[in-house]
């Protein structure tokens, strides 16, 4: 259970730039993404993805190779993120939470639109496979490769 890439975006449609390491500050997200320091949506801090779910996707629909299609910042491995709703957890030595998640929107559907698929069917695609939504509890740093799991409360053991 691993973060396997990391992108992010400087501004809303630009780019997606893919990082090795990314520092996250505690309620505002990630240094240098369109999102940080927002607070108009619940769980705008970062956003997760299981890159097996976008690999199947570019498999089934010839769609290229081009995994930062879906604009996530953070792309997983090995973890079932739907797990993760009203979870704390932690990436390396970051804790977060999961608050929902992140379902498909219209505009996810048209970037990824192609004369094999509508906008309409990539939305319904990823209906409850977009992701999910989290706020950032502490700072640090993300990298690459960082293990995802979950938080051992001080005192208890893990066995």
């Amino acid at each position: 259970m691993t973060v396997e890439r990391i992108f992010t975006s400087p501004t809303s449609g630009g780019p997606q730039l893919e990082q090795q390491s990314v520092r996250v500050v505690a309620g505002s997200g990630i240094e240098g993404d369109r999102y940080f320091g927002r607070h108009d949506e619940p769980g705008q801090n970062l956003t997760l993805i299981e890159i097996e779910e976008i690999e199947a996707f570019l498999r089934e629909k010839g769609h290229g190779d081009d995994v930062s299609i879906t604009h996530r910042n953070l792309l997983t491995r090995g973890v079932r993120l739907n797990e993760l709703v009203g979870v704390e957890f932690s990436i390396g030595a970051v804790r977060l939470r999961g608050v929902e998640l992140c379902e498909p929107c219209l505009g996810m559907g048209n970037a990824l639109a192609s004369p094999a698929i509508t906008a309409a069917a990539v939305v319904k695609r990823f209906v409850h496979r977009g992701g999910l939504r989290a706020d950032v509890l502490s700072s640090g740093v993300v990298e690459c490769g960082a293990a995802i799991g979950p938080l051992v409360k001080s005192g208890s053991s893990a066995e």
